[in-house]
């Protein structure tokens, strides 16, 4: 019994002694590659600018929702800037007509997310300044005005909606 445990325990030292000598390096190899300078998209001087404000419902939050939005739109080739405003929910764009139309505006914020939209847009001459959400608080809805916020209000409660709410629908009414 004795004679058997050394002739395994031989065995043993035997097969440890010779496993750790098949050990190999690994290879490195180093491979050359191309580097490419990506070309950043030019804004042509002759192009004919437009701009384009629309609101964008379905948002949820400034970072993750009007951030990636505007980032998106910034990108698209032809787009000279864009701006989304999470608290009036309203998107400026000034866009190369040549290249952008505002089908193609309304595609890139529905890819952005599924439960996005586009609402009221329209070609601008000029962004409004007072689509901030602190020109918000100075503006009082329209008389006649059917949106949801407004609905069934006085004119004392329309003002007062146009300084709480901050929505949009109040936020886009005519200049006090």
């Amino acid at each position: 019994m004795k004679t058997l445990k050394n002739i395994v325990t031989l065995v043993v030292l035997a097969l440890v002694f010779a496993s750790c000598k098949n050990e190999t390096a690994p290879e490195v190899v180093t491979v050359e590659t191309e580097t490419t300078e990506v070309a950043v998209a030019e804004l042509d001087p002759n192009a004919t600018y437009a701009k384009a404000e629309f609101t964008i419902e379905g948002m949820t939050c400034a970072m993750g929702c009007a951030k990636t939005i505007e980032k998106k739109m910034a990108k698209m080739d032809g787009v000279k800037s864009a701006k989304v405003d999470f608290d009036t929910r309203l998107a400026m764009v000034e866009y190369d007509e040549a290249k952008v139309n505002a089908m193609s505006l309304e595609e890139v914020v529905k890819k952005a997310g599924d439960v996005y939209s586009v609402k009221d847009m329209k070609t601008v001459d000029s962004f409004d300044s007072e689509a901030t959400p602190d020109a918000a608080d100075k503006k009082a809805c329209d008389k006649d005005c059917k949106k949801a916020c407004c609905a069934d209000k006085t004119e004392a409660e329309k003002t007062a909606c146009a300084e709480d709410c901050k929505m949009a629908c109040c936020a886009d009414k005519a200049k006090a």
